[in-house]
């Protein structure tokens, strides 16, 4: 082998579909010795089926095989496979039906019998060209955000790998299984794959598997028949035949009962859904994207998980890193959400303070991004109630109770506070938390002294009528 076809790329996935047994092992056997991926079909329908169920980078398409031929293949294939490389397989004879499958949309073609050199080399152009179309295509989603409405925002090399996954999973059919921690953005992930997919102008039906009952997700996902159960009294569609086009966003998968996980599977396997009380299936037309927070496999080790579902769950696996993992981006983070709180309470943007902001890189967030978003909406709340043009507050490991680990915010939704509750609590936090030094204290809280002095008096007007 050439030393130019030795300079590969080796983490390519690559569909070979030819109906020749010797030329296929050969093939599959060639490009493993290459580390590449390998997947093969012996017919055009076998190949389109294949194509449904995963994601290719290159597929290796023979013209002339028994019952759909290549020509065929490669007319569905873009449907399945949007961003894959074709590289048709003929015969001398048939060469000018490989021109024309070019003008179709093949990235090339080769002639049999053809030499491993010529074939890598192939397939290393067919990998260069997706490389600079990918790379336009990540351009492009980061000057209008991925996704268009939904932005993820950061720089950091972890989640510019999530952008790029979410590039190349977006234009397919694959199946997609998010996972990571609580709070780190994964149904904003799901949400970038679908509006950045041929998907978009339809429904994306998110739905959250733990928050509803075993026996009511079941009509919710599939539907139900009249008279399936007591209250079914009309016919109604499920959120797989809603999302009809679409996409379904399964979060929490992980809890999904193991009564309810064959039906999925069929879903997958099928493209099918039975309603509940019904006796002929549904064919539906959806996207599946699934998240977890816990780590599936383990659950199937544990005998809690269907290995068949978790396989088929798990065809093009993103995984969104914890914040603390991605600190570079608190700062674009902070900024993103300041701005978008204070336009939703109606405010000029207040300013970050950099001791603040020192604090909060230093800080372990174990509730992610969530809690990131959560700390600076409380600050522009706090904020808008009157005081300087920065942003000063406590980090969220001051603002939690030490007995019992609550959020002040939580705390506040407990007892029901009013907002007048919430700023009296949190400011009086603010001032214990300095002794009382009341300069220090209104800096952190972001107002002027003199604001300050004037809610204490009333706070202590207040307390003197209610003794009275």
């Amino acid at each position: 082998m050439s030393e130019e076809a030795g300079t590969l790329e080796t983490t390519a996935k690559v569909l070979v579909v030819e109906d020749d047994d010797v030329l296929r092992q050969l093939l599959i056997d060639v490009l493993s010795d290459q580390s590449y991926q390998v997947e093969a079909a012996e017919t055009g329908e076998e190949g389109l089926r294949t194509m449904e169920q995963d994601v290719f980078d290159i597929i290796l398409l023979d013209i002339n095989l028994p019952g759909m031929d290549g020509m065929d293949v490669l007319r569905l294939a873009p449907a399945r496979q949007p961003d894959a490389q074709v590289v048709m397989m003929t015969a001398f004879g048939t060469v000018d039906t490989a021109v024309e499958a070019m003008k179709q949309g093949a990235f090339d073609y080769i002639n049999k019998p053809f030499s491993t050199d010529e074939l890598l080399l192939t397939i290393t152009r067919a990998l260069e060209e997706q490389d600079l179309r990918r790379e336009v295509a990540r351009l492009r989603q980061r000057a209008r955000g991925v996704g268009g409405t939904k932005q993820i925002v950061g720089k950091s090399p972890v989640i510019e790998r999530v952008v790029d996954l979410i590039a190349r999973v977006a234009p397919s059919r694959a199946t997609v299984l998010i996972t990571g921690e609580t709070g780190t953005g994964k149904e904003l992930v799901a949400r970038a794959i679908h509006e950045a997919s041929n998907r978009a102008s339809k429904p994306f039906m998110p739905i959250n598997c733990a928050a509803i009952p075993d026996n009511l997700l079941e009509s919710e996902l599939f539907g139900y028949m009249k008279g399936a159960f007591t209250g079914a009294i009309q016919n109604k569609k499920g959120l797989f035949e809603e999302a009809a086009g679409g996409s379904v966003f399964l979060d929490e998968i992980s809890t999904m009962s193991m009564a309810l996980q064959p039906k999925l599977l069929r879903v997958l396997q099928e493209n099918v859904i039975m309603r509940v009380g019904g006796r002929q299936p549904v064919p539906i037309n959806i996207r599946l994207i699934a998240a977890t927070n816990v780590d599936l496999k383990k659950r199937v080790a544990e005998g809690k998980y269907r290995e068949d579902l978790f396989y088929r769950l798990n065809v093009f696996p993103i995984d969104v890193p914890p914040l603390r993992e991605r600190k570079e981006d608190i700062p674009l983070l902070s900024n993103f959400f300041l701005q978008k709180y204070s336009e939703l309470y109606d405010i000029e943007a207040p300013k970050l303070p950099a001791r603040t902001l020192d604090r909060m890189m230093a800080h372990h967030w174990p509730g992610n991004v969530r809690e990131l978003e959560n700390f600076i909406e409380r600050g522009v709340v706090l904020h808008a109630s009157g005081g300087s043009a920065t942003l000063g507050f406590e980090l969220p490991s001051e603002a939690t109770d030490e007995e019992d680990g609550s959020n002040i915010l939580d705390e506040a939704q407990k007892k029901r506070w009013t907002f007048e509750d919430l700023e009296r609590e949190y400011i009086f936090r603010v001032l214990e938390s300095v002794r009382w030094k009341k300069t220090e204290a209104a800096e952190i809280l972001g107002i002027d002294r003199r604001t300050l002095y004037r809610k204490l008096k009333r706070y202590e007007d207040e307390a003197a009528r209610s003794s009275e």
